[in-house]
């Protein structure tokens, strides 16, 4: 049954990065792949917010890790994505963007998770 809730959770998250990521890009101007970087801080604050209330504080039950953690904000991140998108700015000879894009969405991500864990550390 895990499995199946891996699954499931999984089946959610990449819906859920495709939606969130078609509604940023339909808004955002330019070359610079906005979608993938506001799914990726999207996904690391609740991954961390997560963390902190479901591994930390037990808050929440285990239950919900595999299924939530791994499956859908495994899914829903998108760092494989986000690697294409700034190799694809190197080729197209947009080498800012691409060093913007890798180090922005990693500093960024950080913070994220900071924010998360402790807004969950904070709830518990």
């Amino acid at each position: 049954m895990p499995l199946v809730l891996v699954a499931l959770g999984g089946a959610g998250g990449a819906v859920a990065r495709y939606l969130v990521d078609g509604w940023i890009a339909q808004r955002a101007a330019g070359a610079f792949p906005w979608g993938t970087l506001g799914v990726n801080l999207s996904g690391s604050l609740v991954l961390g917010l997560l963390f902190a209330l479901a591994v930390e504080r037990g808050v929440l039950p285990a239950g919900i890790r595999a299924p939530v953690m791994v499956g859908f904000i495994g899914a829903y991140t998108t760092f494989s994505t986000l690697m294409l998108e700034s190799w694809r700015l190197i080729e197209d000879g947009a080498t800012g963007l691409a060093l913007a894009n890798v180090v922005g969405s990693s500093l960024l991500g950080l913070a994220a998770v900071f924010i998360g864990l402790s807004v969950g550390r904070a709830l518990a």
